[in-house]
């Protein structure tokens, strides 16, 4: 009998590799088609490649031609032009895309009188509606909308996964390093804004894998969903902040600044203020997913990675960052910042020193409520 071909679009990445190993060992025959800028070693036997530009219909069709697989995983390269390309020349596919960026924004009227939740259901379908919203995020929503068009149109059979921010070894940009770095450096103050309790999903690489390779293994349940998976626990940044601290053997001074004086951590906070919360309930509803690897493990594992294989100053994987590690700027920041709340500390707060619930407790019969 002859083995199932799948395809990989990537697979050098940070998911990719868990990806073409879980294939492989499920018994299908696994090409890679990537840029060529980034090889590794597989764990697995007889994955071939091909070497072409995903993000263009002139680079990616010449080197597809005539080929057809019954599986197609879209990780990498832009998502409407690969499933373009593919319809009709695979049975399966599935594209890997965003999971938060494409939600209408929080003053969207949609979303009814309150705004935008702090946690958005994984079965919302409020997107953005216009490039005006922001072009590259809209282009995510209709991409999510073009893949699953595909499906309905019988091009092939579709799952559309979104993943919010990853981390873990190979991630491009890996936003830890904001932290790390500052550590090896011996920094000691480390600024963090609104207190550093901004929450996101985020999803361990290994776990994102082990989502894709799940839907491989429903093919009627996923057909035509769209899933997102993200760890199960959500932490603060201040929390992420202190365990790489803690991890390392470091202790910062937090200092706490609002967000418009708090430039330093836009980075780390990956220039988004508020909240980016979305739930994974369908997909561990319906095919049973759960996080192979705990929060405490993948974080250290990240650590160690990044640790191993430090960014060089300056480097693509700095710049991708976007921190300039400004530690002169930081200090006079700071310097100006605890100044100013220095000339606060006069004005005499009239609020009582703590909070008093609402109830009563009377030592005699019908005595009012009064504050203790």
């Amino acid at each position: 009998m002859t083995a199932p071909k799948a395809l990989v679009i990537g697979g050098t990445g940070p998911t990719g590799p868990f990806v073409v190993e879980g294939l492989a060992q499920r018994g299908y025959q696994v090409t890679i088609l990537h840029g060529g800028q980034h090889e590794i070693e597989f764990g697995v036997p007889g994955v071939a490649h091909i070497h072409a530009d995903p993000h263009f219909a002139e680079t990616l069709e010449p080197v597809v031609a005539g080929l057809t697989f019954d599986l197609v995983v879209a990780q990498y390269g832009r998502l409407r032009v690969i499933a373009d390309t593919f319809a009709h020349k695979t049975e399966r596919f599935i594209g890997i895309g965003a999971a938060t960026a494409f939600y209408a924004l929080p003053d969207d009227p949609r979303w009814g009188p309150y705004g935008r939740p702090a946690i958005i259901p994984d079965t919302c379908n409020l997107f953005l509606t216009g490039p005006e919203q922001g072009k590259l995020a809209y282009r995510m929503a209709q991409t999510v909308e073009h893949v699953l068009a595909h499906h309905a149109a019988g091009s092939f059979s579709a799952t559309y996964v979104g993943y919010p921010n990853n981390y873990g070894p190979r991630q491009p940009g890996p936003l830890e390093w904001c932290v790390v770095r500052r550590v090896l450096d011996r920094r000691t103050p480390f600024i963090i804004a609104d207190n550093g309790m901004k929450l996101e999903s985020r999803i361990h690489t290994e776990n994102a894998a082990r989502a894709v390779l799940l839907v491989v293994d429903n093919p009627d349940i996923a057909a035509g969903k769209r899933y997102t998976v993200s760890d199960r626990d959500v932490y603060s940044i201040k929390q992420r902040v202190e365990f790489i601290a803690d991890y390392l053997g470091h202790e910062f001074e937090l200092i706490d600044m609002p967000w418009d004086t708090g430039w330093p951590c836009h980075p780390f906070y990956r220039h988004i203020r508020r909240h980016s919360v979305v739930e994974s309930q369908l997909i561990r509803q319906e095919l049973g997913y759960t996080d192979p690897v705990t929060m405490d493990v993948a974080m250290r594992r990240t650590i160690d990675w990044i640790i191993a294989n430090k960014p060089e100053p300056g480097s693509e994987l700095e710049q991708q960052i976007g921190d300039p590690f400004a530690y002169d700027k930081e200090d006079e920041l700071i310097k100006r910042w605890q100044g100013a709340m220095a000339t606060l500390s006069d004005i005499e707060s009239p609020l009582p020193s703590e909070h008093r619930h609402f109830y009563r407790h009377p030592k005699v019969p019908g005595e009012k409520w009064t504050r203790p």
